[in-house]
């Protein structure tokens, strides 16, 4: 004897992106340029060249995007560049701002 199921599927779900959130490091006149381009090359993975130019607009501009990134690796890269500027003694700060 054969069992008959039906199943219903909902055709109607819907699938959205995740919230991304762009990270900023933050201008302070303590950090110097070269701790601020370590971070930006060990923790945003820029090159040379990007984080150069990222970290004199910082410094020139008061803040500089480094990247945009769902809300865990966002949050998770804030805290990277804490723990590194308290490890060194810098106030260095990034920030996340909703996209």
């Amino acid at each position: 004897m054969a069992n008959e199921f039906e199943v219903e599927l909902d055709n109607d779900i819907k699938l959205e992106e995740p919230k991304k959130y762009k990270v900023f490091l933050l201008n302070d006149d303590y950090s110097t340029m070269d701790f601020v381009i370590d971070v930006l090359i060990k923790v945003f993975r820029k090159s040379q060249d990007e984080a150069t130019k990222i970290m004199l607009n910082i410094h020139n501009k008061g803040k500089e995007l480094c990247g945009v990134y769902t809300h865990e690796i966002a949050s998770t890269k804030v805290a990277q560049v804490k723990v590194l500027a308290r490890e060194k003694g810098f106030p260095l700060k990034a920030v996340m701002e909703e996209e």
